[in-house]
């Protein structure tokens, strides 16, 4: 497909590229919610770093209010209030949320250890759900989470949010048009090198059981005495925390999945280990992965948080006749056409054989001057400056809880990336070789 300026920077209908996933038909779902002007009242669940950023990008949406949160450190439910207003309700028990007729939908951030627990809560008490990813923290916590939301007919997004995002969706319509042939390799990084890029948040100093709902935190964990550290970083520790395949791969996945139209991948080969944060985690800070895919083609991944560089987030996709990559909210791709001949190494043949070989080469392949450069111009193709895919991710999901339609990434959506994800965890732990059915969503 010949590739120039027009045809790469149309952007055309980006809404039109967000499609779930569902491998189910499409539930019958409840009514959309009836609150004053229309308006979505949500409540937040889990107010640490991830839960504050959602709220903020959330209530950039019109029609959107804050009226509760809950919080395991009171300090954070205070901080709320300082925020949003001394009116939101407060509590470090969710269910108590749950139970409010007030309340439309809930934006769950909690550690991963709690996903399953709140979203099929909030949705038993007719809640719909933004759950931030990975949607689980162990396998069995997927089939029960879609379920849940088909028998309670309430609406699931997960917050993988580069899903909603326009560069990807122009990077979804450029790879369906063959702007880079035939793909047969994915490589994907989310590199860091700092201390807080490596989950060492900081720890308020009125750190304290008595700030600190330590039992509820720990929930179904294995119950140990407090814990500041494991309470305020808990990504570090696999009792809370999915480790850099449950916070960045799964990231990575949903991309792939959402610009190819992938399910997953079959089979998953890992290997990392602590390589420089020896500080009492027991998650790897070096992970890299490799993936079989159905469709013809291999996903590398890795994560590096000792990289000796700045962070680094993006993709390259690898297509017969040129690459792709994605680099925040832009994407670059640069077209490499097939040869027209084979070529020929008759060099070390013997004089008459080299004449008598070219006669008949050239017979098979003529000998005509190119057209032009063989490489094309780079194109590239950028968001609007100030863009905002999280925002645009809760948009996605608020127009689903009005209209009632799927989200871009629904609940199946959400455990194939996870699914995947945890993959990488399970092959390094292993040393060996997994496999996966990506259509089931089982392991092999």
């Amino acid at each position: 497909m010949p590739l120039n300026r027009r045809t790469f920077l149309k952007v055309g209908s980006l809404a039109a590229a967000a499609t779930s996933l569902n491998v189910l038909a499409e539930p019958e779902q409840a009514p959309a919610p009836k609150s004053a002007n229309d308006t979505i009242q949500l409540a937040l669940i889990g107010a640490g770093i991830q839960g504050q950023s959602d709220t903020r990008n959330a209530l950039q949406v019109p029609g959107v209010k804050l009226v509760a949160a809950a919080d395991c450190y009171d300090g954070r439910l205070t901080h709320c209030k300082e925020l949003w207003g001394a009116d939101v309700f407060t509590t470090r028990d969710y269910r108590e949320i749950l139970a409010r007729p007030d309340v439309d939908a809930v934006l769950i951030a909690t550690p991963d250890h709690w996903h399953k627990q709140a979203a099929v809560d909030a949705m038993k008490a007719g809640k719909d759900v933004y759950l931030e990813k990975p949607m689980i923290h162990v396998y069995p916590d997927g089939p029960e989470i879609i379920s849940t939301a088909r028998s309670t007919k309430r609406i699931l997004q997960v917050g993988s949010q580069r899903v909603s995002s326009v560069a990807y969706a122009k990077a979804k319509e450029l790879l369906a048009s063959g702007a880079i042939g035939e793909l047969n390799m994915v490589t994907a990084q989310w590199d860091r090198n700092s201390s807080i890029g490596a989950w060492n948040y900081s720890i308020p100093l009125d750190a304290s059981t008595e700030t600190c709902d330590w039992p509820r935190f720990l929930g179904s964990a294995p119950k140990i005495p407090w814990n500041p550290e494991q309470f305020f970083q808990w990504r570090k520790w696999s009792a809370y925390g999915s480790g850099v395949a449950g916070d960045l791969f799964v990231h990575l996945f949903s991309g792939t999945h959402f610009i190819t139209g992938s399910n997953g991948p079959t089979r998953a080969m890992a290997t990392g280990g602590i390589r420089y944060w020896k500080d009492g985690r027991n998650a790897p800070d070096v992970l890299l992965a490799l993936f079989d895919y159905p469709q013809g083609f291999n996903l590398s991944l890795r994560v590096n948080f000792v990289d000796g560089g700045a962070e680094s987030e993006g993709f390259i996709f690898t297509g017969s006749e040129g690459t792709m990559e994605i680099a925040g909210q832009t994407v670059t791709v640069a077209r490499v056409p097939r040869e027209k001949e084979p070529g020929y190494t008759v060099s070390t043949f013997a004089n008459e054989m080299q004449k008598e070989y070219l006669a008949k080469y050239r017979q098979k392949y003529p000998d005509t001057p190119p057209e032009g450069s063989t490489y094309t111009a780079i194109e590239k193709f950028s968001a609007p400056k100030g863009y905002s895919d999280s925002v645009d991710h809760f948009r996605n999901f608020f127009s689903s809880v009005r209209t009632r339609k799927q989200p871009v990434e629904d609940a199946t959506f959400g455990f194939r990336a996870a699914g995947a994800a945890l993959l990488s965890n399970m092959s390094a732990e292993k040393g060996s070789v997994v496999k996966w059915d990506p259509q089931t969503m089982k392991l092999g």
